[in-house]
């Protein structure tokens, strides 16, 4: 089965956050039933694939292990960085192997699976994390709506979560806006992210391209596509994160929102605080931040914030690059991303910014050029720019 794909997932989805509707209703812990939910559909997503099944296991095992062990002496260096080394193992061995199409220990939903076992190993040692029952770890590493690609959701929040018993009016407010973000998910991505990908026909440059006519119309054409592309990825993921959050609240569980208006963004650190929220919130608290501070502790830079942030955005955006895939379209697609959120870090220094920042005109400018921008962007992710060098050098 195809989470968010498959016909069947959908009847089969709201089957269960009906009877999980009925528990909340008689207001009795849906816990229980969340965790055999999420066992059946487990099983139903990975039983067709025993060796993607064999690696699922495998990590849970090993992060169980590492978060654990780590648990009962949490303050060790040591023991920290061997669980994290472990947690961590898994994924890098895949992405590793996936460029040569060997895929070794690779299943469906590694990269977010990972993110929430690191958070926990690192929240453990921070001393947030003291206390933790194996079920309520294992269930928020693999709660079925939001195992295939987010929203990334913190430990604490989602145990707090589980361990609350809502009242019939709260969870009978909380069921219907949670059927209300699937449907409306389910339009994104079905009606909206369809439309808009029956334009985005991305390809190279046609081969017999004599005239200039022939080139500006072919480059116009590509523009097009490019905009319609990204639009699509914003429909389809935005969709899929709308359905996910809707099964959580079915299931008394607040998942965090994904997406906030990522086109009306007026620059690019803007743009990534409304794009992949929880990606780009989780970066910023456990790699930017701490890099920050590492830096500053450790005297880096002689100190110097600025080149210190400067640093953080561009290995920040670098790791997310290399999370995506070891391609070079991935990699260039967040490099580019950290370059520009370094750029604009310094122009929000400047005078002239700060002078104007809150004008209609500066605003208008800043969101038509951060667009076009955040959509050139894309087509790096898409490959598309490579196609059309390649279509430009054949001319």
């Amino acid at each position: 089965m195809s989470f968010y794909d498959d016909p069947i997932f959908f009847p089969l989805s709201l089957g269960v956050a009906l009877i999980a509707g009925i528990i909340g209703a008689f207001e009795k812990p849906i816990r229980p039933f969340g965790c055999f939910a999420t066992l059946v559909f487990m099983v139903l997503l990975f039983y067709k694939t025993p060796i993607q099944a064999a690696s699922i296991v495998f990590f849970l095992v090993l992060s169980t292990i590492a978060s654990f062990w780590l648990l009962r002496k949490s303050t060790s260096k040591l023991r920290f960085v061997i669980a994290l080394i472990a947690t961590l193992a898994p994924l890098v061995v895949f992405k590793i192997t996936e460029t040569t199409h060997l895929n070794l220990l690779g299943f469906i939903g590694i990269s977010y699976l990972t993110f929430k076992a690191v958070q926990t190993v690192i929240e453990i040692h921070d001393g947030l994390i003291k206390q933790m029952s194996l079920v309520d770890y294992l269930y928020f590493l693999l709660f079925f709506p939001t195992i295939i690609s987010g929203p990334i959701d913190r430990s604490r929040r989602f145990y707090d979560d589980l361990h609350t018993t809502l009242s019939r009016h709260d969870y009978g407010l909380l069921f219907c806006k949670g059927l209300l973000l699937f449907g409306a998910g389910f339009i994104y991505k079905e009606v909206f992210g369809t439309f808009a990908h029956s334009f985005a026909t991305i390809g190279p440059l046609p081969n017999d391209i004599v005239s200039q006519a022939e080139w500006l119309y072919n480059i116009a054409a590509q523009i097009k596509d490019a905009w319609a592309y990204s639009f699509y990825l914003f429909f389809d993921f935005a969709g899929y994160s709308l359905m996910a959050m809707g099964l959580s609240y079915c299931f008394g569980v607040k998942t965090p929102r994904n997406f906030k208006a990522p086109f009306a963004a007026l620059n690019i650190k803007d743009f990534w605080n409304r794009w992949h929220i929880t990606l780009s919130f989780w970066l910023r608290d456990f790699v930017f931040m701490r890099f920050v501070r590492f830096s500053l502790k450790h005297k880096w830079f002689n100190k110097n914030r600025l080149a210190i942030s400067e640093t953080g955005y561009i290995l920040n955006m670098t790791l997310m690059g290399m999370w995506h895939g070891l391609t070079v379209s991935y990699i260039a697609y967040d490099v580019y991303h950290g370059v520009l959120l370094a750029v604009t870090e310094l122009w929000q220094r400047t005078a002239f910014h700060k002078k104007h920042k809150n004008a209609w005109w500066y605003k208008f400018i800043t969101w038509g050029f951060t667009i076009n921008l955040v959509v050139f962007g894309f087509a790096l992710f898409s490959d598309q720019i490579a196609q059309v060098m390649k279509g430009l050098l054949k001319l």
